[in-house]
């Protein structure tokens, strides 16, 4: 069968090509014109039926080997009834009707093959080849060349500059920056260190690393994207429940309806039976014409065909749909729920403000925070740290004789001077310090102090700057959104707040938030849910859709999100919302087209008034326009 079949529905490629395929359609056509035009010549008829003879072998060759394969599993489907027709039309002399019908029969299967093939592409598109081979680094620091699929977790590798990360990998030595657009489709190099993760296809810019392999390259985040996507396109939408049914038993009552209305044709109406007049059409060919028009091949391929391009889409917009049934479902939400850190914020504390003890002392507030933080793992204390970093462009040199408070903040010298950093606690008889007023909501307070200055900064889970027009645009597409957090009211507030979502429940544990989605499913709602932790988790397996956020994101998450988008960008999510529904529009849209088609062709053959070469144009016709029409999903 060939790279995708008009009416027999494969989602894998194969052989053969649709080159090989458009170019014995094209053939076939040829020969038929040619056919055409000897047949005017009464000496040359011989050479006429040899042009006949040859196009039904270059236009039927792929249905027959397909007819062949399913005959022997006793399955008959649309390329049997092609053949049947052409057959038909040859024993009547309808020669050039016959090639008609399987020229466009080929050209269709053509197109539709070059339709999948373009989605192949797309994906391919996205990834670059990975590398074959990798660096190991034994103990005793000799370097080898070895396949990089026989890499094991816990081995050493060397990536040298400008060459591609070949597995999964932690950064054990060396500074660089990875350039992840195969991956997550992000322009911009990502700066990697010691501690960071480095990952499969991704590409080395400027300096060596030494990294620990974290996982074999088949459990890889660029051979994860790859299984999800051929597991997405193996899978059905639930729209082609209905096509589904155009299979076996659909063929043989079509069968049976056409030997039934030949008698009914011949014995009811008087229709000769075989020979065909200038004005009187014989019943076996009214009967293969009604044999052809009734032969579902656009409405069995009208629904494959827009999902298998809309995951291709997806793809290339680093939106992974896990299938037709997440592609369509996600259409049919009217609200979305989502969580609040790393979703509708970056996760990462900000800078919002330094009060110091004297004026034009900031910069020396941020300076002596920075010194004790430098070499805390404190998510507040790196916070603090890289504050500075952004602000000077260097770090802050190290404070010494450092040491930790447990629960409270740190204690070291700075320049020669002790100084303390960390909570209000520690301060109890700092009068400076205890005159300021209370943070407010959803900001987070350090304190420092040393015997000559004092100071406070002020950080906040920065909101991601896209969240706000994303929420606005969803508003406009008829889509709730509300936020579900485990954090305090008072800073769910405040972001609701900010970002005019619909509505937020605050202090929630996972089985809090699992409860709301269910409460909204029961009243009759579609819910979608966004979360990139492995506490979301629980509450992506509640919801209708759940959409993973980044390949970063928790194993859990990505195994159980029906909608992974590998960029760590929010607006994605709109996107793909656009997408599904196009999606949805463009199968709504095929549908109608077929079955239209089909409809009126076959009233058009019972009442035989349609003729031969016209049946199998509206057949055929309809088939070339529902891929052509599915194919528009690939354009932006």
């Amino acid at each position: 069968m060939a790279a995708a079949q008009t009416c027999g529905v494969e989602t894998e490629s194969s052989e053969p090509s649709w080159r090989v395929l458009l170019a014995s359609a094209v053939g076939c056509g040829l020969c038929v014109l040619l056919g055409i035009y000897f047949d005017r010549f009464p000496e040359l008829n011989n050479l006429a039926h040899a042009c006949y003879a040859t196009a039904f072998l270059l236009g039927g060759w792929d249905a027959a080997v397909d007819t062949y394969d399913r005959l022997k599993r006793f399955h008959l489907d649309i390329h049997f009834l092609m053949l049947a027709v052409a057959i038909g039309a040859a024993a009547i002399g309808a020669w050039w009707e016959g090639g008609a019908l399987l020229f466009l029969f080929s050209l269709s299967n053509a197109l539709e093959a070059l339709a999948l093939a373009r989605t192949e592409r797309e994906i391919r598109s996205l990834f670059r080849d990975a590398p074959k081979t990798a660096t190991l680094v034994a103990a005793d620091g000799t370097e080898r060349e070895v396949p990089a699929d026989s890499l094991m977790a816990g081995q050493t590798i060397r990536i040298l500059p400008d060459h591609q990360v070949p597995v999964d990998a932690r950064v054990l030595s060396g500074q660089s920056a990875a350039d992840e657009s195969s991956l997550t489709g992000e322009a911009a190099p990502v700066e990697k260190q010691p501690g960071d993760t480095v990952f499969s296809g991704t590409l080395n810019t400027y300096s060596p690393l030494l990294a620990e392999v974290l996982r074999p390259l088949a459990e890889s985040a660029h051979a994860r994207i790859i299984r999800l996507i051929r597991d997405a396109q193996a899978s059905k939408a639930p729209s082609q429940r209905f096509t589904d049914r155009f299979g076996t038993r659909y063929t043989i009552g079509l069968l049976a309806l056409t030997v039934i209305m030949f008698f009914v044709w011949h014995l009811g109406f008087g229709q000769p039976a075989f020979e065909s007049s200038a004005t009187t059409r014989s019943a076996f060919y009214r009967a293969m014409t009604l044999l052809v028009v009734c032969s579902p091949c656009a409405l069995v391929i009208s629904i494959p065909s827009a999902v298998l391009t809309g995951i291709a889409a997806g793809a290339h917009r680093g939106i992974l749909f896990r299938g037709g049934i997440a592609l369509e479902n996600f259409a049919t939400i009217n609200r979305l729920a989502v969580d609040k850190t790393g979703t509708l914020t970056k996760g990462e504390l900000a800078l919002i403000a330094i009060d110091a003890s004297g004026f034009g002392l900031d910069d020396e507030v941020l300076r002596l925070a920075a010194a004790l933080s430098r070499q805390s793992k404190h998510p507040v204390s790196r916070a603090v740290a890289n504050a500075y970093l952004q602000h000077h462009g260097h770090d802050a040199p190290p404070a010494t004789t450092l040491t930790s408070l447990p629960g409270q903040g740190l204690r070291g010298e700075v320049n020669g001077a002790m100084a303390v950093l960390g909570r209000r606690s520690l301060f109890p008889d700092h009068a400076w310090i205890q005159a300021l007023p209370d943070p407010e909501p959803g900001l987070t307070e350090v304190l420092v102090a040393s015997a000559t200055l004092a100071g406070r900064i002020l950080f906040r889970d920065a909101l991601r700057p896209e969240a706000a027009a994303l929420i606005d645009q969803l508003h406009r597409q008829g889509i709730r959104v509300t936020m579900l957090t485990g954090d305090r009211p008072q800073a769910a507030e405040l972001v609701a707040r900010e970002l005019h979502l619909d509505d937020t429940q605050a202090g929630l544990t996972p089985e809090g938030k699992v409860a709301a989605i269910r409460a909204w499913r029961a009243a009759g709602e579609r819910v979608a849910m966004v979360g990139d932790g492995v506490n979301d988790a629980p509450s992506l397996a509640a919801a209708d859709v759940s959409i993973g956020m980044g390949l970063r994101g928790s194993d859990a998450v990505l195994e159980q999100a029906d909608v992974i988008l590998t960029q760590d960008k929010l607006e994605r999510v709109l996107e793909a919302l656009v997408l599904s529904r196009r999606c949805r529009a463009i199968i709504r849209q095929n549908v109608a087209i077929s079955l239209g088609v089909v409809v009126l062709l076959a009233i058009s053959a019972l009442g035989a008034w349609i003729p031969l070469p016209l049946g199998v144009l509206g057949h055929e016709g309809s088939t070339v326009v529902v891929v052509l029409n599915s194919l528009r999903l690939l354009w932006r």
